[in-house]
């Protein structure tokens, strides 16, 4: 018997502690930039499950090798070494800064092990870090602390010690709170969660000055930035800057949990055995769904079809802050992680003007806010854009004649 949005929401709040505001709609099967509920209504995906479904849903080559491996090997202890792990490194450091990895499960995992390498490899005495306002960095303790929005640590006090927040774009502000005691810098090359707001590039070779300067390490976070999600594998790539230590996951294994810590071998060595571990970290699965993964996004011209479209995304965008100057402000983001960042009487209708959007079939979502997120499949479609920004002109043209009636 097929069942609806309604009978799986009913099921699903009886047991589910209510750690998600979530819509009332069943998803229940996923092909490319569209997904379709239990009721049978499709919707244009431009959040690809909040940046993880970078090549959109049920990829028939992810699919492929999903199976593949499955019907090989699911799982085996990291006491002994897979090929899917091996390909996937290699896959990485091959087109990446780094020269060693540490596998793992999401991105809070990856920030983790981060946070303990820096400061297993700084020394005794060296553990604070700082991290910018606005920024987000996971869901567990450690991370909740490294994570610059006191929104978050709110009822989980006293939060782990030695984390610091810089004001955002205060270079003189973040040299302050350096001292004997800091061993690292965090930040994401553009803030997701706190309102797609980019870091300038001289912002952050600012900050890469500093680390030099105090002989702290710069650690990188592209859980949301990374895997091709602005254009090139990595954001930094764009930044004339190289990290010390880099964390991934999200779109790394097209929906399957992995993540990845990323460092020089000179790094690396502070970790040996018994200083830190995952047990599913880098299962054989998300292996290969995430080699998959890579050799799809580093065949000739995906990367370029990325900026391609990110541009023209933006400028349509564009089009509707000329049109709606009372709603949308301006435009920003990199790639296809994209925001238009609303006005005052905008931010008031935030929320409202994505559930209208759903309620055309559309998912987005209103981040930091302040901004309308847009994170599509990488393999989206301008006429999908197209779609999506003539959809969003009808919203707000609602939003604007509603108002405009009341005065």
């Amino acid at each position: 018997m097929k069942k609806s949005n309604k009978q799986l929401k009913e099921r699903g709040d009886k047991v589910f502690i209510g750690t998600y505001a979530r819509y009332p709609a069943a998803m229940v099967k996923g092909s490319g930039c569209r997904l379709t509920d239990a009721d049978g209504k499709e919707y244009v995906d431009f959040m690809a499950g909040i940046a993880v479904c970078g090549l959109g849903h049920a990829h028939p080559k992810i699919t492929e090798a999903i199976c593949h491996q499955a019907g090989e090997l699911v799982h085996v202890s990291n006491l002994y070494y897979t090929e899917p792990q091996i390909e996937l490194a290699e896959l990485i450091t091959d087109n990446s800064f780094g020269e060693k990895l540490f596998l793992c499960n999401s991105g809070a995992e990856a920030n983790e092990a981060a946070i303990k390498l820096a400061r297993i490899y700084s020394g005794e005495g060296r553990y604070k870090i700082i991290s910018l306002s606005g920024s987000f960095h996971g869901r567990t303790l450690a991370t909740v602390a490294a994570t610059g929005q006191p929104k978050f640590h709110k009822g989980f006090e006293p939060l782990p010690e030695g984390f610091l927040h810089a004001p955002f774009g205060d270079l003189q502000a973040l040299e302050q709170l350096i001292d004997g005691s800091t061993c690292a810098i965090l930040c994401e090359p553009l803030q997701g969660e706190g309102g797609v707001r980019p870091l300038a590039k001289e912002y952050l070779q600012g900050i890469k000055a500093l680390c030099e300067k105090h002989n702290l390490l710069l650690i990188f976070d592209e859980i949301q930035t990374g895997m091709g999600r602005t254009g090139t594998l990595f954001a930094y790539e764009q930044l004339d800057i190289e990290p010390d230590i880099l964390t991934m996951a999200k779109a790394l294994g097209s929906g399957l949990p992995i993540g990845a810590m990323l460092t020089s071998v000179k790094i690396a060595e502070s970790f040996v055995p018994g200083t830190h571990a995952s047990t599913f970290g880098g299962n054989p699965v998300a292996s290969a769904a995430a080699v998959a993964t890579l050799k799809i996004m580093l065949a000739d011209g995906f990367l370029a079809g990325v900026r391609q479209k990110g541009e023209y995304f933006q400028a349509e965008l564009g089009k509707l802050a000329e049109r709606f100057p009372a709603m949308i402000s301006s435009v920003r983001g990199m790639g296809l992680l994209v925001g238009a960042v609303l006005t005052e009487k905008g931010v008031i209708h935030g929320t409202e003007i994505v559930n209208k959007m759903f309620d055309r079939g559309f998912l987005m979502n209103f981040a930091g806010n302040v901004v309308l997120r847009f994170v599509p499949p990488l393999i989206v479609t301008k006429e999908e854009i197209d779609l999506l920004v003539t959809t969003l002109a009808e919203v707000l043209a609602e939003f604007c004649y509603a108002d405009t009636r009341l005065a």
